[in-house]
């Protein structure tokens, strides 16, 4: 019989561990919960809230706590961000709509681009004076119009008319709030501007419609001292012969008075204008009556008459751009060039949009630029000759190189000389550089080996460029009117045999032309002997002489001749586009010539043609 294995018994009892999560408490039962009476006073609901714990063995079933950060996420922030913005719309909607139900939107529809305020009041009669007004038909429909008596002057005073400007959109929005509430809405909602304002405008009633209608008095009951004798002085129209005529259905009248001494502006204005009249089909009307240069037929030929006589003056108006008859002056062009361009459905933005404004303002130019019949023989005879002493100094190769140099007080807009002049070594170099190009450009018809220097013509305000090392064997674009310096008038005043009239002081036009001595021309002298300060005064208010008048009248064909001449005479025409007098040889040597085949050279840093405006981006 086997023997028996024996295990030797542990001296130490057996330690049995149990693992960590394991509950060694002895668990109650469930009926321990229980009351120990019914009717004891120990009776608690425990037994019906605690349920039996779980399993001993296994874990609880707890998700891990979240971690919390401290930093948002992006995604978390824009979610936020769009419903505070949505938050925010629907808030703004809601009070809209309050807000028009409670009669308070004309506080909420002030334009943001009325520069001053202006006070609405109710009177019973219409007023003395030239305003807009806003008047009610016999059913209570609002409407607004403008008022001008019929004995008021014509054209108004220059000031009046930029003031009416911004009283028409005041009046305007005042009486599109007087309607119902859901247009006003949908006109706030939509962003008011410059050109919104040049859109048609339901509420506006014309004066000749307004008197039918009795919303204005007739003119002969208005004012019994209304004259029949026109006011003013249209250019070229005899109303007397045109009485027979209707009256133009729509007329456009370009006012010729301004703060701005110089020629090049009105011209410009003339012209594009002009181009703007021709697309709205609109009869067009130059006044004179307050040119600073006299009168208009002393330096052009009249513009074309239309086949309609012009309006009664009370009816043209300054704004809206949908009335019938209209007047622009220089206080107004910008914003009426602005809103014309938009309502003649003109892509002025677009890419060709200096292309659209460059061909009304040369559909004007070969309408109105005809000077009167002495200055165009001269014209034709002068770039004969020039051309003739071109090709006898420097051969039929050489171009003609033609300068507009502007000084004075108009400065380039490159920053770098902003507050100079263009040097006038850039204006000798690029025209021997012009030189070289029409030298290669020609060189097969040509036999000449080398480039032949350029012959240079310049019309300039300043008469000491003709002194400088550059320019002193270049030639004058015309010498029929110049600009003396102060040694030119000694030198001819030097003769003491001679009788001369006694000269107060000589005065000069070196440095260029500058409005203040424009102003001062043919003024007498103040009391201290010397010209009056014209700085600080309205040029527009100052009396003027007829020889006054007379002196401005050769300033500004001087002006004329030298752009023509330059145009009639070069080959190329080198400028700065600063200068108003440079856009304008931009337009007179046409599109093509100009700008196709690089005619223009403009040396006034990389700005380019724009018109009426400089600061303008086309």
């Amino acid at each position: 019989m086997p023997s028996h294995l024996e295990i030797p018994t542990p001296s130490h009892p057996r330690i049995v561990v149990s693992p960590p999560r394991l509950n060694l408490r002895k668990a109650s039962a469930y009926k321990d919960r229980g009351p120990l009476s019914a009717t004891s006073s120990t009776f608690n609901f425990n037994h019906l809230l605690f349920s039996p714990p779980p399993s001993p063995s296994l874990p609880a079933l707890l998700p891990r706590p979240r971690k919390v950060h401290r930093t948002p996420r992006p995604s978390r922030i824009l979610r936020m961000l769009g419903w505070i913005c949505c938050g925010m719309t629907m808030c703004y909607l809601t009070i809209l709509l309050m807000a028009g139900r409670s009669n308070s939107l004309p506080v909420l529809m002030m334009p943001s681009w009325v520069r001053q305020e202006f006070e609405m009041v109710g009177i019973d009669d219409v007023p003395d004076f030239a305003t807009p007004i806003v008047v009610s038909d016999h059913k209570g429909r609002t409407h607004w119009t403008v008022s001008i008596p019929p004995t008021a002057e014509f054209p108004l005073p220059f000031n009046d008319y930029k003031t009416m400007a911004e009283t028409c959109r005041e009046v305007a929005t005042r009486a599109r709030d007087l309607h119902s509430s859901d247009e006003a809405i949908s006109a706030m909602v939509h962003h008011q501007s410059v050109l919104d304002f040049a859109k048609k405008d339901s509420y506006f009633i014309d004066v000749g419609d307004a008197e039918s209608s009795g919303l204005l008095p007739a003119p002969e009951t208005r004012d019994k001292k209304t004259s029949s004798r026109p006011k003013g002085h249209l250019v070229g129209v005899d109303e007397t012969a045109m009485a027979h005529l209707p009256v133009c259905e729509r007329s456009l009248t370009v006012a010729l008075e301004s703060s701005d001494a110089g020629l090049g502006h009105a011209l410009m204005m003339l012209w594009t204008f002009y181009g703007l009249a021709q697309k709205q089909g609109r009869a067009f009307f130059i006044d004179d009556s307050r040119w600073a240069y006299g009168n208009y037929a002393d330096m052009f030929h009249p513009p074309p008459v239309p086949a309609c006589r012009p309006p009664p003056r009370h009816e043209i108006l300054p704004c809206p751009l949908q009335a019938r008859h209209l007047v622009i002056s220089a206080a107004t062009a910008h914003d009426s060039l602005m809103g014309m361009i938009s309502t003649s459905s003109l892509p002025f933005k677009s890419e060709d949009g200096s292309q659209i404004l460059y061909s009304l303002a040369r559909t004007g130019h070969n309408a109105l630029f005809k000077p009167v019949q002495q200055d165009i023989d001269y014209i034709k005879s002068r770039a004969e000759f020039l051309r003739r002493e071109s090709n006898e100094k420097n051969g039929v190769s050489a171009p003609v190189v033609g300068m507009h140099i502007r000084h004075g007080d108009r400065h380039p807009m490159e920053f770098q000389y902003h507050q100079s002049y263009i040097p006038l070594n850039t204006f000798s170099d690029r025209a021997y550089e012009l030189a070289d190009i029409h030298h290669n450009a020609t060189k097969a018809a040509s036999h000449a080996q080398e480039a032949s220097e350029p012959f240079i013509v310049i019309a300039t305000d300043d008469p000491m460029v003709f002194e400088t090392d550059e320019f002193e064997h270049a030639s004058r674009s015309q010498d029929h009117i110049r600009l003396a310096t102060k040694s030119a008038i000694q030198h001819v005043n030097q003769n003491r045999l001679a009788l001369h009239r006694f000269v107060d002081e000589t005065i000069g036009w070196e440095g260029g032309f500058y409005a203040p001595m424009f102003w001062s021309l043919g003024q007498p002298p103040s009391s201290t002997g010397k010209t009056g300060n014209m700085v600080n005064k309205d040029p527009t208010t100052i009396p003027v002489s007829a020889d006054t008048l007379r002196l401005r009248n050769y300033l500004g064909r001087a002006y004329v001749m030298d752009l023509a001449v330059l145009v009639e005479s070069s080959d190329y025409v080198m400028c700065t586009v600063s200068a108003m007098g440079c856009r304008l040889l931009a337009v007179m040597m046409g599109w093509e010539r100009a700008f196709e085949r690089e005619r223009w050279i403009n040396v006034d840093g990389d700005f380019t043609w724009s018109g009426l405006n400089w600061d303008l981006d086309l």
